[in-house]
């Protein structure tokens, strides 16, 4: 066995002597960004071929940023199936009566990443059709399908209130956030802010005036005033905005998550001509509780591509705890999830040793993988039966998701499938680039440093050289 294994890292060492530096395009770009050489690994091979066409740094383990959510995903098409499907049930905790509920009304979740608002509207005007108006007794919330786990959202960039700093909830409801959108007049010099969802518990005002100034940033002239104790909140809005900017919208997470979801509830059921006379408590549902009604998710593919078009950090958190709870039969929880993706890897004879899985979702100071297994990772996805589904996920270059402005006028445009990852200290980049003689290439770039935020030329400059063929790649 000792020998097998000299054997293979001999012939891998024998490959990689074969394959190329970067590119010197890439090097003066990153020279101009001042970002060392050590800063950065790269990776590309041909999706048919036997050994890799470009490697630097390839074997050191580098913080992927939002390039981890291809590990996340890809595990989630393969293990639970493109067509999955999260659900959100209803239960009567007692008993029904007329129009009315002698009881507490239960809301069990199983994870559903997009649970939206309108989707839950829809789910509640159809307890409303089915005949339900007044529950007498509290919402309680059957968030047992995750592991309750303490969550800081600003332990990651002290932004508590940003939204993609919301933790994961089996009972997870609109990204557990508030949207303000503003809509400025300018023929009253008015800007009306509207609050969607207006959760009970959130206490709200704004009073911005409309201006004639150039769009630049929206925000600058808006003065917010927002506080929050978890169980209530506060937003004020004063101040001026450009009229020519048109609507824009900000979201931030004001509430505890139990106490958002009863304020929508609260607020929705209302509105659709219920009532209900308690508060909220968390809970199981009992085996004697009746089923009332089923929400469904999109298919696990459709929100494939909201995770990796639009680099969702809160779906991806979401996705990877369903793989823990779901194939394990446990409640959700890191360890857990790690443990089912480290197995998924190794049955297809993946061996990632420095592979660290924090939360699935790339913002993390702790996840870690080389360039060479990502790339590894991404030509076994090749070979997959869920390939056009992980494929059509990534965002297209210069057309869509957050790489519809990159690119856009250059050969290479409409011709890769990239996902990026953006940290303070990282520029990353994986995916597959269809040169211009018709070959698919896997490609990776992961920047760790400082000074990373100007890797983005480079990492143009890399993908670019892939779609030309780049110098001497004859396979």
């Amino acid at each position: 066995m000792l020998i097998l294994r000299v054997i293979l890292i001999f012939l891998l060492a024998a490959k990689l002597a074969y394959a190329q530096p970067l590119p010197p395009t890439v090097e003066l770009a990153l020279k101009r960004a001042q970002i060392p050489l050590s800063a950065v690994a790269a990776y590309v091979q041909g999706v048919d071929a036997a050994s890799p066409l470009l490697v630097h740094n390839a074997a050191q383990a580098m913080n992927p940023a939002s390039t981890m959510k291809l590990v996340t995903t890809y595990a989630a098409l393969e293990l639970l199936g493109p067509t999955y499907v999260w659900k959100t049930e209803v239960y009567a905790g007692g008993k029904l009566q007329g129009d009315t509920l002698l009881g507490d009304l239960i809301l069990k979740g199983y994870g559903d990443p997009k649970l939206t608002l309108e989707r839950f509207w829809l789910l509640l005007r159809k307890l409303r059709a089915l005949g339900l108006r007044e529950i007498r007794g509290d919402l309680v919330q059957d968030r047992s399908y995750f592991e309750a786990v303490a969550h800081d959202p600003g332990k990651f960039d002290a932004e508590p209130l940003r939204a993609y700093n919301v933790g994961p909830d089996a009972l997870l409801l609109n990204f557990k956030a508030v949207r303000f959108q503003f809509v400025p007049d300018a023929e009253t010099k008015s800007v009306t802010v509207i609050a969607e969802p207006r959760p009970a518990g959130l206490d709200f005002s704004a009073a911005v005036r409309a201006t004639g100034a150039p769009c630049g940033d929206w925000r600058a002239g808006i003065k917010a005033e927002l506080q929050s104790n978890g169980a209530r909140a506060r937003a004020a809005f004063s101040g001026t905005m450009p009229a020519s900017c048109g609507e824009r919208y900000w979201n931030v997470s004001l509430l505890a998550q139990p106490d958002y979801v009863y304020g929508v509830f609260k607020q929705l059921w209302e509105e659709l001509g219920g009532t209900i006379s308690g508060g909220w408590r968390d809970g199981v549902a009992p085996a004697s509780a009746r089923l009332l009604a089923t929400a469904e998710s999109a298919s696990n593919a459709e929100l494939a591509r909201d995770i990796n078009k639009f680099s969702n950090n809160v779906m991806a958190r979401q996705l990877f705890l369903t793989l823990g709870a779901e194939m394990l039969a446990l409640p959700g929880n890191r360890e857990r999830s790690t443990q089912v993706v480290r197995a998924w890897l190794a049955q297809k004879g993946l061996d990632f040793p420095e592979l660290v899985l924090e939360n699935g979702a790339g913002l993390s100071r702790q996840e870690r993988i080389s360039a060479e297994h990502m790339g590894r990772l991404l030509l076994t996805a090749w070979r997959s039966a869920v390939m056009p589904e992980l494929l059509s996920s990534l965002p297209l270059v210069a057309h869509d998701g957050t790489l519809r402005r990159r690119l856009r006028f250059e050969s290479i445009a409409g011709q890769a499938h990239i996902k990026t990852g953006s940290l303070s200290d990282a520029r990353t980049l994986a995916g597959y680039v269809l040169d211009q003689h018709g070959r698919r290439r896997v490609v990776v770039l992961f920047i760790n440093d400082a000074r990373a935020g100007g890797g983005r030329p480079a990492q143009d400059a890399l993908l670019q050289w892939v779609y030309e063929g780049g110098a001497g790649l004859g396979n």
